[in-house]
């Protein structure tokens, strides 16, 4: 079987998967599909030498390590939140980007769930996304960012009560007015 027919054979079905991982890694959609391409361009020069055993988990290893090694390349021109610069005004009266887990969160969950969720640290709202919102296990989600199975459990914890503990807040916050 040529590389052609293996790579549609066996990436093409992981497509969706990498971009919903890569949306949670980077933030925005329009990353997350530069990253995705880059994946898929590194996975079709390697599949000669891949063995078929697990294309998910070596799919997710290939975006894991360009998305680290892309992040370490831009890390000073990322600004994750556009409301801590001063006076931002996007160009042309255009509308501030929103990221991917605001999408997602828009259309599910409650507006103060949501910010909740939106206020934790990066690694902790990647973790709870990808394990309560994607559905993947401790362990995917361990492969996926890179991190030991107990650190994913730890981070998805400490989220999980960091969340419980602003609604809590805000619900009292709510009642008082």
């Amino acid at each position: 079987m040529n590389n052609p027919e293996r790579f549609r054979l066996l990436v093409e079905p992981e497509i969706p998967v990498l971009l919903r991982v890569a949306r949670s890694l980077t933030g925005n959609s329009a990353d997350a599909e530069d990253l995705v391409q880059e994946t898929l361009i590194k996975a079709f020069g390697a599949l000669k030498n891949f063995d078929g055993a697990n294309p998910r988990a070596w799919l997710l290893t290939i975006l894991r390590n360009t998305a680290h090694n892309v992040w370490r390349k831009k890390k000073p021109d990322y600004v994750g939140d556009w409301n801590l610069l001063p006076e931002n005004k996007p160009a042309f009266n255009a509308e501030t980007p929103r990221s991917a887990e605001e999408e997602v969160l828009s259309g599910v969950l409650d507006p103060m769930l949501a910010a909740a969720v939106n206020a934790l640290a990066e690694e902790f709202r990647a973790t709870l996304i990808l394990v309560d919102v994607e559905g993947f296990t401790y362990a995917e989600c361990a492969e996926i960012l890179g991190v030991p199975i107990g650190t994913i459990m730890s981070r998805r914890s400490r989220a999980v009560a960091k969340v419980r503990k602003s609604l809590q807040k805000a619900r009292e916050e709510a009642v008082t007015k």
